[in-house]
Protein backbone atom coordinates (compact mmCIF):
# COMPACT_ATOMS: atom_id res chain seq x y z
CA UNK A 1 0.00 0.00 0.00
CA UNK A 2 1.40 3.46 -0.86
CA UNK A 3 0.19 6.87 1.33
CA UNK A 4 1.06 10.18 1.12
CA UNK A 5 3.78 11.88 2.66
CA UNK A 6 2.72 14.10 5.33
CA UNK A 7 5.46 16.76 4.13
CA UNK A 8 3.90 17.15 0.76
CA UNK A 9 0.94 18.59 1.54
CA UNK A 10 2.85 21.25 3.88
CA UNK A 11 5.70 21.66 1.58
CA UNK A 12 3.24 22.69 -1.02
CA UNK A 13 1.13 25.31 1.07
CA UNK A 14 2.73 26.81 4.18
CA UNK A 15 -0.78 28.56 4.53
CA UNK A 16 -2.24 32.59 4.29
CA UNK A 17 0.56 34.00 6.05
CA UNK A 18 3.82 31.28 5.62
CA UNK A 19 3.36 31.62 1.82
CA UNK A 20 4.97 35.14 2.38
CA UNK A 21 7.87 33.83 4.75
CA UNK A 22 10.63 34.22 1.97
CA UNK A 23 9.48 37.68 1.47
CA UNK A 24 8.11 39.08 5.43
CA UNK A 25 10.07 36.81 7.99
CA UNK A 26 12.67 38.85 9.61
CA UNK A 27 11.06 42.30 8.98
CA UNK A 28 7.21 42.04 8.54
CA UNK A 29 6.97 38.63 10.70
CA UNK A 30 9.51 37.73 13.54
CA UNK A 31 11.36 41.28 13.96
CA UNK A 32 13.66 42.34 16.11
CA UNK A 33 13.05 44.95 18.82
CA UNK A 34 16.04 45.06 20.53
CA UNK A 35 17.19 47.17 23.76
CA UNK A 36 14.65 47.78 27.26
CA UNK A 37 11.00 47.66 27.07
CA UNK A 38 10.44 51.18 26.20
CA UNK A 39 8.59 54.15 24.12
CA UNK A 40 11.37 54.07 21.85
CA UNK A 41 13.54 50.57 21.00
CA UNK A 42 15.75 49.66 18.06
CA UNK A 43 15.11 48.27 14.73
CA UNK A 44 17.21 47.10 12.14
CA UNK A 45 19.68 49.23 13.23
CA UNK A 46 17.50 52.14 14.44
CA UNK A 47 15.66 53.92 16.88
CA UNK A 48 11.85 53.39 16.45
CA UNK A 49 8.83 55.03 18.39
CA UNK A 50 7.51 51.62 20.00
CA UNK A 51 3.58 50.74 19.54
CA UNK A 52 3.47 46.87 19.44
CA UNK A 53 4.48 45.97 23.44
CA UNK A 54 1.47 45.62 25.40
CA UNK A 55 3.11 46.83 28.55
CA UNK A 56 0.76 48.73 29.47
CA UNK A 57 1.78 50.83 32.62
CA UNK A 58 5.56 51.22 31.95
CA UNK A 59 6.45 48.11 34.22
CA UNK A 60 8.79 45.79 32.24
CA UNK A 61 11.50 48.19 32.71
CA UNK A 62 10.66 50.45 36.16
CA UNK A 63 13.84 50.17 38.55
CA UNK A 64 11.52 48.69 41.11
CA UNK A 65 10.51 46.02 39.34
CA UNK A 66 14.34 45.11 37.84
CA UNK A 67 15.02 45.50 41.51
CA UNK A 68 12.49 42.49 42.60
CA UNK A 69 13.29 40.44 39.30
CA UNK A 70 16.78 40.63 40.01
CA UNK A 71 16.63 39.70 43.42
CA UNK A 72 14.78 36.45 43.11
CA UNK A 73 16.61 35.18 40.28
CA UNK A 74 19.43 36.08 42.24
CA UNK A 75 17.78 33.70 45.18
CA UNK A 76 16.38 31.48 43.56
CA UNK A 77 17.69 30.94 40.12
CA UNK A 78 15.02 30.02 37.35
CA UNK A 79 14.25 26.48 37.94
CA UNK A 80 13.00 26.42 41.52
CA UNK A 81 10.35 25.12 42.32
CA UNK A 82 11.02 22.05 40.11
CA UNK A 83 7.98 19.83 38.76
CA UNK A 84 4.20 20.01 38.69
CA UNK A 85 2.14 22.53 41.31
CA UNK A 86 0.39 19.54 42.66
CA UNK A 87 3.68 17.21 43.21
CA UNK A 88 6.91 19.38 44.03
CA UNK A 89 6.15 23.28 43.00
CA UNK A 90 4.02 24.94 45.32
CA UNK A 91 5.29 27.05 48.12
CA UNK A 92 3.96 29.82 50.11
CA UNK A 93 4.84 32.84 47.82
CA UNK A 94 2.60 31.14 45.09
CA UNK A 95 -0.32 30.94 47.66
CA UNK A 96 0.61 34.25 48.29
CA UNK A 97 0.29 36.02 45.06
CA UNK A 98 -2.92 33.90 44.72
CA UNK A 99 -4.78 35.59 47.74
CA UNK A 100 -3.63 39.14 47.02
CA UNK A 101 -5.08 38.23 42.99
CA UNK A 102 -8.19 37.31 44.33
CA UNK A 103 -8.86 40.09 46.44
CA UNK A 104 -7.34 42.35 44.10
CA UNK A 105 -10.73 41.35 41.44
CA UNK A 106 -13.00 40.77 44.31
CA UNK A 107 -13.13 36.61 44.00
CA UNK A 108 -13.31 34.43 46.95
CA UNK A 109 -10.09 32.12 45.54
CA UNK A 110 -7.17 32.48 42.50
CA UNK A 111 -5.09 29.93 40.97
CA UNK A 112 -1.96 30.80 38.88
CA UNK A 113 -1.58 29.59 35.50
CA UNK A 114 2.05 29.32 34.11
CA UNK A 115 0.95 30.22 31.08
CA UNK A 116 -2.00 32.05 29.66
CA UNK A 117 -2.85 30.74 25.99
CA UNK A 118 -2.84 26.64 27.69
CA UNK A 119 -4.08 27.95 30.63
CA UNK A 120 -7.61 29.13 29.70
CA UNK A 121 -7.94 26.37 27.32
CA UNK A 122 -6.95 23.74 30.04
CA UNK A 123 -9.93 25.24 31.78
CA UNK A 124 -12.34 25.14 29.26
CA UNK A 125 -11.44 21.68 28.97
CA UNK A 126 -11.97 21.07 32.40
CA UNK A 127 -15.59 23.34 33.25
CA UNK A 128 -17.04 21.52 30.44
CA UNK A 129 -18.19 17.79 29.85
CA UNK A 130 -19.29 16.09 26.79
CA UNK A 131 -23.20 16.70 27.46
CA UNK A 132 -22.33 20.19 28.36
CA UNK A 133 -23.10 23.39 26.08
CA UNK A 134 -20.64 26.30 25.05
CA UNK A 135 -21.90 29.75 23.36
CA UNK A 136 -19.21 32.50 22.89
CA UNK A 137 -18.02 35.59 20.68
CA UNK A 138 -16.82 34.88 17.40
CA UNK A 139 -13.73 37.27 17.64
CA UNK A 140 -12.29 35.77 21.18
CA UNK A 141 -8.69 35.18 21.21
CA UNK A 142 -7.04 32.34 19.19
CA UNK A 143 -6.65 30.46 22.86
CA UNK A 144 -10.48 30.31 23.70
CA UNK A 145 -11.29 28.99 20.19
CA UNK A 146 -8.29 26.15 20.82
CA UNK A 147 -10.25 25.43 24.32
CA UNK A 148 -13.40 25.35 22.63
CA UNK A 149 -11.91 23.01 19.98
CA UNK A 150 -10.99 20.77 22.75
CA UNK A 151 -14.76 20.38 23.63
CA UNK A 152 -16.42 16.97 22.57
CA UNK A 153 -20.18 18.23 23.06
CA UNK A 154 -22.06 21.06 21.30
CA UNK A 155 -20.87 24.38 20.90
CA UNK A 156 -22.71 27.71 19.03
CA UNK A 157 -20.66 31.03 18.37
CA UNK A 158 -22.51 34.12 18.10
CA UNK A 159 -22.08 37.08 16.12
CA UNK A 160 -19.51 39.98 18.04
CA UNK A 161 -20.94 41.81 20.59
CA UNK A 162 -24.65 41.07 18.76
CA UNK A 163 -27.08 40.20 21.67
CA UNK A 164 -29.34 39.34 19.46
CA UNK A 165 -27.34 36.75 17.60
CA UNK A 166 -26.17 35.92 21.42
CA UNK A 167 -30.20 35.35 22.71
CA UNK A 168 -30.46 33.28 19.52
CA UNK A 169 -27.72 30.82 20.23
CA UNK A 170 -28.43 30.83 23.86
CA UNK A 171 -31.94 29.53 23.18
CA UNK A 172 -30.51 27.02 20.72
CA UNK A 173 -28.24 25.78 23.38
CA UNK A 174 -31.36 25.28 26.27
CA UNK A 175 -32.92 23.22 23.69
CA UNK A 176 -29.58 20.94 23.42
CA UNK A 177 -28.79 21.33 27.05
CA UNK A 178 -32.80 19.88 28.08
CA UNK A 179 -31.48 16.68 26.11
CA UNK A 180 -28.34 15.91 27.31
CA UNK A 181 -28.75 17.08 30.93
CA UNK A 182 -25.76 19.38 30.53
CA UNK A 183 -25.15 22.80 31.94
CA UNK A 184 -24.13 25.93 29.58
CA UNK A 185 -20.86 27.79 29.56
CA UNK A 186 -21.06 31.54 28.09
CA UNK A 187 -17.37 32.50 27.08
CA UNK A 188 -16.62 36.62 26.31
CA UNK A 189 -13.42 38.89 26.30
CA UNK A 190 -13.40 41.84 28.77
CA UNK A 191 -11.33 43.31 25.81
CA UNK A 192 -11.18 42.34 22.51
CA UNK A 193 -7.57 42.52 21.50
CA UNK A 194 -7.59 43.44 18.11
CA UNK A 195 -10.22 45.94 18.28
CA UNK A 196 -10.55 47.40 21.32
CA UNK A 197 -14.16 46.53 22.15
CA UNK A 198 -15.32 45.65 25.32
CA UNK A 199 -17.42 42.82 25.38
CA UNK A 200 -20.83 43.43 26.38
CA UNK A 201 -20.49 41.85 29.57
CA UNK A 202 -23.10 44.33 31.90
CA UNK A 203 -25.69 42.91 28.65
CA UNK A 204 -24.93 39.20 29.18
CA UNK A 205 -25.12 38.98 32.58
CA UNK A 206 -28.30 40.17 32.56
CA UNK A 207 -29.57 37.03 30.67
CA UNK A 208 -27.91 34.54 33.43
CA UNK A 209 -31.59 34.31 35.14
CA UNK A 210 -33.50 34.08 31.99
CA UNK A 211 -31.12 31.19 30.82
CA UNK A 212 -29.12 29.71 33.71
CA UNK A 213 -25.74 30.13 31.88
CA UNK A 214 -22.32 30.62 33.87
CA UNK A 215 -19.98 32.93 32.10
CA UNK A 216 -15.84 32.87 31.71
CA UNK A 217 -14.27 36.25 30.86
CA UNK A 218 -11.23 36.38 29.19
CA UNK A 219 -9.85 39.83 30.64
CA UNK A 220 -6.00 39.67 29.38
CA UNK A 221 -6.62 43.29 28.25
CA UNK A 222 -8.82 44.75 30.57
CA UNK A 223 -6.83 43.87 33.85
CA UNK A 224 -4.56 47.01 34.99
CA UNK A 225 -6.09 49.00 32.34
CA UNK A 226 -9.49 49.49 33.55
CA UNK A 227 -11.94 49.84 36.28
CA UNK A 228 -11.62 50.75 39.76
CA UNK A 229 -7.62 50.78 40.38
CA UNK A 230 -7.25 48.75 37.39
CA UNK A 231 -9.39 45.93 38.33
CA UNK A 232 -10.49 45.10 35.62
CA UNK A 233 -13.79 44.92 32.79
CA UNK A 234 -16.15 43.66 35.25
CA UNK A 235 -15.49 46.83 37.48
CA UNK A 236 -15.68 48.74 34.23
CA UNK A 237 -19.05 47.74 33.95
CA UNK A 238 -20.33 47.43 37.09
CA UNK A 239 -20.89 43.45 36.64
CA UNK A 240 -17.43 41.39 38.42
CA UNK A 241 -19.86 39.69 40.99
CA UNK A 242 -21.78 38.17 38.00
CA UNK A 243 -18.89 37.14 36.19
CA UNK A 244 -18.40 33.03 37.41
CA UNK A 245 -15.09 32.09 35.96
CA UNK A 246 -12.33 35.50 35.63
CA UNK A 247 -9.10 35.08 33.41
CA UNK A 248 -6.17 37.22 33.32
CA UNK A 249 -3.28 37.54 32.51
CA UNK A 250 0.19 38.68 33.21
CA UNK A 251 1.78 39.22 29.75
CA UNK A 252 0.36 42.42 29.15
CA UNK A 253 -0.18 45.30 32.32
CA UNK A 254 1.95 43.05 34.62
CA UNK A 255 4.69 43.00 31.99
CA UNK A 256 5.54 39.47 33.20
CA UNK A 257 5.04 35.61 32.07
CA UNK A 258 2.04 33.31 33.68
CA UNK A 259 -2.06 34.27 34.01
CA UNK A 260 -4.62 33.68 36.61
CA UNK A 261 -8.25 32.16 37.26
CA UNK A 262 -10.57 33.21 40.11
CA UNK A 263 -14.27 32.40 41.27
CA UNK A 264 -15.95 31.01 43.83
CA UNK A 265 -13.90 28.49 46.27
CA UNK A 266 -15.29 25.56 45.21
CA UNK A 267 -14.62 25.87 41.45
CA UNK A 268 -11.53 27.54 41.17
CA UNK A 269 -10.42 24.05 43.91
CA UNK A 270 -11.77 22.00 41.19
CA UNK A 271 -9.99 23.51 38.23
CA UNK A 272 -6.89 23.15 40.51
CA UNK A 273 -6.87 18.91 40.46
CA UNK A 274 -8.69 18.73 37.40
CA UNK A 275 -6.70 21.00 34.60
CA UNK A 276 -4.49 19.28 32.95
CA UNK A 277 -2.13 21.72 31.56
CA UNK A 278 -1.44 22.72 35.34
CA UNK A 279 -1.09 19.11 36.90
CA UNK A 280 1.29 18.00 33.78
CA UNK A 281 3.35 20.95 34.09
CA UNK A 282 6.32 22.87 35.68
CA UNK A 283 5.14 25.56 38.37
CA UNK A 284 5.37 29.24 37.60
CA UNK A 285 9.05 29.80 38.49
CA UNK A 286 9.46 31.66 42.12
CA UNK A 287 11.22 34.36 40.28
CA UNK A 288 8.02 35.17 38.04
CA UNK A 289 5.85 34.99 41.15
CA UNK A 290 7.67 37.21 43.15
CA UNK A 291 8.08 39.61 40.15
CA UNK A 292 4.00 39.61 40.04
CA UNK A 293 3.93 40.32 43.33
CA UNK A 294 5.67 43.23 43.42
CA UNK A 295 4.12 44.25 40.22
CA UNK A 296 0.64 43.83 41.93
CA UNK A 297 1.44 45.93 44.58
CA UNK A 298 2.50 48.85 42.38
CA UNK A 299 -1.21 48.12 40.81
CA UNK A 300 -2.46 48.85 43.82
CA UNK A 301 -0.14 51.65 45.21
CA UNK A 302 1.01 53.76 41.99
CA UNK A 303 -2.57 54.61 40.62
CA UNK A 304 -0.68 57.91 38.58
CA UNK A 305 0.56 55.08 36.46
CA UNK A 306 -3.01 54.01 34.88
CA UNK A 307 -3.61 57.76 34.50
CA UNK A 308 -0.42 57.93 32.37
CA UNK A 309 -1.77 54.96 29.81
CA UNK A 310 -5.21 56.61 30.09
CA UNK A 311 -3.58 60.79 29.28
CA UNK A 312 -1.38 58.80 26.31
CA UNK A 313 -4.21 56.74 25.39
CA UNK A 314 -7.02 59.91 24.99
CA UNK A 315 -4.42 61.92 23.28
CA UNK A 316 -3.28 59.49 20.68
CA UNK A 317 -6.99 58.45 20.09
CA UNK A 318 -8.24 62.12 19.81
CA UNK A 319 -5.04 63.13 17.87
CA UNK A 320 -5.86 60.39 15.07
CA UNK A 321 -9.66 60.96 15.09
CA UNK A 322 -8.79 64.67 14.22
CA UNK A 323 -6.53 63.82 11.36
CA UNK A 324 -9.48 61.47 9.90
CA UNK A 325 -8.58 58.20 10.48
CA UNK A 326 -10.96 55.33 11.19
CA UNK A 327 -10.33 53.95 14.99
CA UNK A 328 -13.46 51.65 14.55
CA UNK A 329 -15.47 51.05 18.14
CA UNK A 330 -12.50 50.87 20.67
CA UNK A 331 -13.51 51.58 23.45
CA UNK A 332 -9.92 50.94 25.25
CA UNK A 333 -5.94 51.55 25.04
CA UNK A 334 -6.08 49.58 21.56
CA UNK A 335 -5.75 51.61 19.07
CA UNK A 336 -6.96 49.95 15.68
CA UNK A 337 -5.95 51.94 12.35
CA UNK A 338 -8.33 50.87 9.98
CA UNK A 339 -7.17 50.69 6.61
CA UNK A 340 -7.85 49.26 2.68
CA UNK A 341 -5.41 47.60 0.47
CA UNK A 342 -4.34 44.27 0.43
CA UNK A 343 -1.11 42.10 1.86
CA UNK A 344 1.44 43.35 -0.31
CA UNK A 345 0.45 47.24 0.24
CA UNK A 346 0.58 46.73 3.58
CA UNK A 347 4.23 45.24 3.92
CA UNK A 348 5.45 48.54 1.63
CA UNK A 349 3.65 50.66 3.84
CA UNK A 350 5.10 49.15 6.86
CA UNK A 351 8.50 49.29 5.42
CA UNK A 352 7.91 52.92 4.79
CA UNK A 353 6.40 53.70 8.18
CA UNK A 354 9.27 51.88 9.91
CA UNK A 355 12.52 52.88 7.75
CA UNK A 356 11.35 56.90 6.75
CA UNK A 357 9.50 57.52 9.65
CA UNK A 358 10.90 55.85 12.45
CA UNK A 359 7.56 54.49 13.72
CA UNK A 360 6.94 50.31 14.75
CA UNK A 361 3.31 49.01 14.91
CA UNK A 362 1.60 45.75 14.61
CA UNK A 363 0.18 45.14 11.22
CA UNK A 364 -2.65 43.22 10.82
CA UNK A 365 -4.12 41.23 7.59
CA UNK A 366 -5.70 38.67 6.17
CA UNK A 367 -5.96 35.41 7.41
CA UNK A 368 -6.90 37.51 11.08
CA UNK A 369 -9.04 39.89 9.16
CA UNK A 370 -11.10 40.13 5.41
CA UNK A 371 -9.45 40.83 2.71
CA UNK A 372 -9.17 44.05 1.34
CA UNK A 373 -8.44 45.92 4.86
CA UNK A 374 -5.24 46.53 6.80
CA UNK A 375 -5.52 47.27 10.75
CA UNK A 376 -2.36 48.87 12.09
CA UNK A 377 -2.68 48.25 15.43
CA UNK A 378 -0.94 50.35 18.04
CA UNK A 379 -0.52 49.87 21.96
CA UNK A 380 -0.17 53.00 23.74
CA UNK A 381 1.77 52.85 27.33
CA UNK A 382 2.53 54.64 30.03
CA UNK A 383 6.15 55.25 28.46
CA UNK A 384 5.08 57.24 25.69
CA UNK A 385 5.01 60.95 25.34
CA UNK A 386 3.43 63.66 23.77
CA UNK A 387 6.55 63.48 21.11
CA UNK A 388 6.05 60.42 20.45
CA UNK A 389 2.13 61.04 20.02
CA UNK A 390 2.60 63.92 17.22
CA UNK A 391 5.14 62.35 15.18
CA UNK A 392 3.29 59.02 14.58
CA UNK A 393 0.18 61.44 13.78
CA UNK A 394 2.16 63.01 11.49
CA UNK A 395 3.33 60.29 10.24
CA UNK A 396 0.23 57.99 9.56
CA UNK A 397 -0.80 60.95 7.44
CA UNK A 398 1.97 60.92 5.01
CA UNK A 399 1.87 57.05 4.65
CA UNK A 400 -1.78 57.29 4.24
CA UNK A 401 -1.78 59.43 1.24
CA UNK A 402 0.99 57.07 -0.35
CA UNK A 403 -1.40 54.61 -0.20
CA UNK A 404 -4.57 56.27 -0.97
CA UNK A 405 -2.47 57.28 -4.31
CA UNK A 406 -1.86 53.97 -5.37
CA UNK A 407 2.18 54.38 -4.88
CA UNK A 408 2.22 51.45 -2.42
CA UNK A 409 0.79 49.06 -4.76
CA UNK A 410 3.49 49.86 -7.72
CA UNK A 411 6.43 49.62 -4.50
CA UNK A 412 4.36 45.95 -3.61
CA UNK A 413 4.23 45.10 -7.30
CA UNK A 414 8.42 45.31 -7.64
CA UNK A 415 8.73 43.69 -4.57
CA UNK A 416 6.99 40.63 -5.57
CA UNK A 417 8.94 40.78 -8.73
CA UNK A 418 12.48 41.10 -7.38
Amino acid sequence: MITNDLFDRIKADKGPLGNWADIAEGYYVFPKLEGPISNRMSFNGKKVITWSVNDYLGLANHPEVLKADGEAAIEHGMAYPMGARMMSGHTKFHEQLESECAEFVGKEKAYLLNFGYQGIMSAIDALVSKNDIIVYDVDTHACIIDGVRLHPGKRFVYRHNDMESFEKNMKRAVRMAEKTGGGILAISEGVFGMRGEQGRLKEIVALKKKYNFRLLVDDAHGFGTLGDGGRGTGYEQGVQNEIDVYFATFAKSMAGIGAFLAGDKDVIQFLQYNMRSQTFAKTLPMAMVKGALKRLDMIRTMPELKDKLWKNTNSLQSGLRSAGFDLGTTQTCITPVFLKGDVPEAMALVHDLRENHGVFCSIVVYPVIPKGLIILRLIPTATHTQEDIDETIVAFSAIRDLLENGTYKKIAASMIEA
